[in-house]
């Protein structure tokens, strides 16, 4: 059975390689390079345009009441 000194000294190791783990994965985060393919694409496309939403038309539509 493991003792509550291993379970402690467990969790410390194991939180400890997690905030290691978080802090370098924020480290290269920020230093990648933006020249990446997938940014240039989509700095290249244009937004593309939604269709007219069925149903009632609000722009230059009378309501009748």
């Amino acid at each position: 059975m493991i003792s509550d000194d291993d379970l402690y000294s467990l969790a410390v190791f194991l939180g400890s390689i997690a905030m290691v783990l978080i802090v370098l994965y924020h480290f290269f985060e920020v230093n990648s390079s933006e020249d990446s393919a997938f940014a240039e694409k989509a700095s290249r496309s244009t937004p593309a345009q939604q269709p007219p939403a069925a149903g009632r038309q609000v722009s230059g539509a009378k309501r009748l009441e």
